[in-house]
């Protein structure tokens, strides 16, 4: 009886003690909430390189206190696999990455973008993606970056302590990865394609250096990820926007879908929009994109609208 009445002040005492609202920790969350419950997460930065200036830097000049910093653009978030660039890394190199910051299976993760510009939050959606992908289910994403908590005033720090490596072991979640051979049976049912590139990509007028070939997967409608944040910046956009664009490109906001782009960046925003922005549950993302399947020529894709030699974006 006395280990019943202590288990139950223990819960009693973990509920008191716990910050208020963390349960209702959502996919997005604001500068607000986080700096509520700083105590109860781990804020995990990865703002990388930009304007001549490292990762590492800009974290040195000012970040959320107590967070932890690994950089997106160097830190084997993404790794080349059979040629194709911008794909997940082994689950064994992930666990190794994700300890290392000294992140368990048990901690809710807050991912901070620098909040400049849709581009850079695609940095953010790619990092939610793959902790999803490893079975992680207690991450989020401040919306509006660290640009956010900035403007809102709260405190940073310059100083960063070194994270205590910890065990981190994935729990692989098929169902959220297309494939080369998910793709080509997406074609064959008629189950939608979504691409996340420019306009001028989709139609065949210009490609990426990533690219084999101009055009973009057959049957694909195009949702560009850039229009997936308020006016390009860093904050997301609403599900009766995201809904919209889905409409005006001819796309279901339910049932199953997959999010491509040239190497799975632009598309994680589309994912995030339909997975978690309009709750598609049957929404994936295609790693290699038109990067992987560009290369084999066997692959189809639609006929360009116009090309311009040598062209490249």
């Amino acid at each position: 009886m006395r280990s019943i009445l202590a288990g139950i002040a223990a819960l009693i005492f973990t509920a008191c003690s716990a910050p208020q609202g963390f349960e209702a920790a959502q996919p997005l969350v604001d500068a607000a909430w986080l700096n509520d419950n700083l105590d109860a997460v781990v804020v995990l930065d990865i703002r990388y390189d930009a304007g001549g200036t490292s990762g590492e830097q800009i974290f040195a000049s000012g970040h959320i206190p107590g967070a932890v910093y690994s950089n997106y653009g160097r830190d084997q978030w993404r790794v080349t696999r059979e040629g194709v660039p911008g794909m997940l890394p082994p689950l064994e190199l992930s666990e190794q990455l994700i300890g290392g910051l000294g992140i368990s299976n048990d901690d809710h993760v807050v991912i901070v973008p620098a909040g400049t510009s849709a581009v850079e939050f695609g940095a953010a959606t790619r990092v939610y993606w793959h902790f999803k992908v490893l079975g992680h289910e207690q991450v989020s994403i401040l919306n509006g970056g660290y640009e956010s908590w900035r403007s809102a005033g709260y405190s940073s720090e310059m100083v960063a302590s070194e994270p205590e490596p910890t065990s981190y072991t994935a729990n692989y979640q098929a169902h959220l990865v297309a494939g080369v051979e998910d793709v080509i049976a997406a074609i064959e049912s008629g189950t939608p394609l979504i691409d996340a590139r420019s306009g001028g990509q989709y139609h065949g007028e210009r490609k990426a250096g990533f690219a084999a070939r101009y055009g973009t997967i057959e049957s694909a409608r195009n949702v560009l990820g850039s229009r997936l944040t308020v006016d390009g910046g860093g904050w997301f956009v609403d599900a009766e926007t995201a809904a919209s664009l889905w409409n005006a490109a001819g796309v279901p906001t339910e049932g199953e879908q997959i999010a491509f782009c040239n190497i799975g960046h632009l598309a994680s925003l589309t994912w995030f929009a339909a997975y978690e922005v309009l709750g598609n549950k049957e929404a994936r993302l295609y790693d290699g994109s038109v990067a992987e399947w560009s290369a084999d020529p066997q692959l189809p894709m639609e006929s360009p609208e116009a090309v311009i030699s040598g062209q490249v974006q």
